[in-house]
C-alpha cells in the first residue's frame, strides 16, 4: 500500500471509530470515516456470528465508497446471561439507549449474581474488504469479570464494567495504550496491521 492511499474505517459509532483510528495510527494511508464521505446508511446486521456481521459491514462500505474498508463487529458475552448480550451488545436496552443506559441495564440483570459467576468476555471480529472481496479477517477475545459498579472515565461501551484481573481494574480505568495491548479489538487490529504491512511490501 503506497502512502496516501485512502482506508475507510467502517463504523458509525464515534467511540469505536476513535479507537479504530488509534489502532491504525502510523500506517501509510489516509484514514477516512463514513461521515467524511457522506455515507450515512449502515447495513442490517443479519449475521449469526461476529465475523458474519463484520463481513456484511466491510463489504457494504467498500461497495459504497470504492475504497478498502475495515469493519469491526464486537460485543460482550456474559456467562450468567447465557452469553448475552453478545451480537446485540450495541442494541442492548433498545433503540436510543446510551452506553450509560446499557451499563445500568447490565448491572441490574446481574444485581444478585455473585462475583464468581460474573465471568464475561469481549469478542472482536475485524474484516477488510475491497471490490466485493474479503481480503482479511480475524477474531480475538479477552476474558474478564463484570464489576459491581462502573469504574473509570476511559474507553467506551462496556469498558467501565469490564474488570480485567491481570490489571486489577476495569478497562475504563487504564489508558488506551494499555488496554489495546490485551483487548479483543487491540489484538485483532494487531493482526490487521501485519496484513496491511505485508500488502504494502508486496505493492512496493
Amino acid at each position: 500500500m503506497m502512502p496516501g492511499v485512502d482506508l475507510l474505517l467502517a463504523s458509525q459509532n464515534p467511540g469505536k471509530l476513535n479507537e479504530m483510528k488509534l489502532l491504525v495510527d502510523g500506517l501509510p494511508f489516509r484514514v477516512r470515516s463514513p461521515q467524511e464521505l457522506g455515507i450515512e446508511d449502515a447495513p442490517e446486521e443479519t449475521g449469526e456470528t461476529f465475523l458474519e456481521n463484520a463481513r456484511l459491514k466491510a463489504l457494504h462500505y467498500a461497495g459504497r465508497s470504492g475504497l478498502m474498508a475495515v469493519a469491526d463487529d464486537s460485543g460482550i458475552c456474559v456467562d450468567a446471561l447465557g452469553g448475552e448480550p453478545g451480537l446485540y451488545s450495541s442494541r442492548f436496552g433498545g433503540e436510543g439507549a446510551s452506553d450509560l443506559d446499557r451499563n445500568r441495564l447490565l448491572l441490574e440483570k446481574l444485581r444478585d449474581v455473585p462475583w464468581e459467576r460474573r465471568g464475561a468476555h469481549f469478542t472482536s471480529a475485524v474484516v477488510a474488504a475491497r471490490g466485493g472481496r474479503v481480503l482479511f479477517e480475524a477474531q480475538e477475545r479477552v476474558d474478564g469479570v463484570i464489576a459491581a459498579e462502573m469504574r473509570g472515565p476511559n474507553g467506551f461501551g462496556y469498558d467501565p464494567l469490564f474488570f480485567y484481573p491481570p490489571f486489577g481494574c476495569t478497562f475504563g480505568e487504564v489508558p488506551h495504550q494499555e488496554k489495546d495491548r490485551v483487548s479483543h479489538r487491540g489484538k485483532a487490529f494487531a493482526r490487521l496491521r501485519r496484513f496491511l504491512a505485508e500488502l504494502e511490501e508486496a505493492r512496493s
